[in-house]
């Protein structure tokens, strides 16, 4: 068959599309993958179209997919559909294929899944259910041609067992590995000993550049367990210049710019990066500050001046 596969969103890879397209081509199938919505004129016909999309905001991408693609298999959290790579495949199908993610060396992939928490704004505990471990970094790891470098999708890593995540961190020891946590460590939850697992690994930001540890401090209510953690990590050796916050934005009922102002000029003051993150896109002002914050254009505008602010 001839297979196209279409990454709607999302800066990393896209796992469920690249454990579909090792399925295929372990069948002798031809694989086609793109970030695409219209094909190009040397562009086969399909036997067979599969679609993710993995946020909310990638609705107008959706739209067109499905309307170029009708035929299509859409899943992902984005997609407002239940299809899953694991129904599609079976639960026990774990085989990715990085063929067309040129540019991407490092190897991607779960070690737990689940999450000890259940907010009301994330689909995690709904989708995967309790925490769990999965798998090693031995087994995420391509080969020993490859860099040693692995990005992390965990949602909870010290959710699962401290047998487990002992375990995980051991390997990432002495396979001299860098790891980059990207979906975030729960430091409402960490203890010592967990900030001190982090400190004695080389943890890394997406592009495997800096030092980097994110986390999220998601309402204000949460801010002195927050900055709890954020206190363990500097203890165990890690500064808040190498910590990275997601800031979630637009969803507490009772959130005003005077909270989100305290928010982030705490952290920027003690040196953490924040990273706003939008859950109602229809808020433009939000979406405006969005923008200067993670553009980091904060450092040499002020809000005030921001033109963006006033377009918004």
């Amino acid at each position: 068959m001839n297979v196209r596969l279409t990454q709607l969103d999302g800066a990393l890879p896209n796992l469920a599309l690249m454990r579909l397209a090792s399925f295929h081509r372990e069948r002798g199938d031809q694989i086609h993958v793109t970030r695409t919505i219209e094909p190009d004129l040397f562009e086969p016909t399909y036997d067979r179209v599969y679609g993710s999309a993995i946020f909310d905001f990638s609705g107008d991408r959706l739209a067109r997919f499905r309307k170029v693609w009708p035929q299509a298999i859409v899943g992902g959290t984005g997609s407002g559909s239940d299809i899953t790579v694991e129904a599609l495949l079976g639960q026990a199908y774990e085989y990715v294929d990085y063929e067309g993610h040129d540019g991407f060396d490092a190897s991607i992939g779960f070690t737990q899944r689940g999450c000890r928490l259940k907010c009301k704004f994330c689909v995690v505990p709904k989708k995967e259910g309790k925490n769990r471990a999965v798998g090693s970094i031995w087994d995420i790891w391509r080969d020993g041609d490859h860099p040693r470098k692995i990005s992390l999708l965990d949602n909870d890593f010290f959710g699962q067992p401290r047998e487990e995540w002992k375990a995980r961190i051991a390997e990432i020891k002495y396979g001299g590995f860098r790891v980059c946590l990207s979906q975030g460590i729960n430091v409402r939850l960490l203890d010592q000993e967990g900030a001190e697992a982090l400190a004695s690994i080389e943890y890394r930001d997406t592009k495997f550049e800096r030092r980097r540890l994110y986390t999220a401090w998601d309402n204000l209510k949460d801010e002195g367990i927050f900055f709890r953690g954020i206190e363990l990590l500097e203890r165990a050796g890690i500064p808040p210049r190498n910590i990275m916050a997601y800031m979630l934005i637009g969803f507490d009922k009772s959130e005003t710019w005077d909270r989100i102002w305290h928010r982030f000029n705490r952290m920027v003051t003690l040196g953490i990066k924040p990273y706003p993150m939008v859950y109602d896109r229809s808020r433009k002002d939000l979406c405006a500050f969005q923008r200067w914050v993670n553009l980091g254009l904060y450092r040499i505008v002020k809000w005030e001046d921001y033109t963006g602010r006033v377009a918004a």
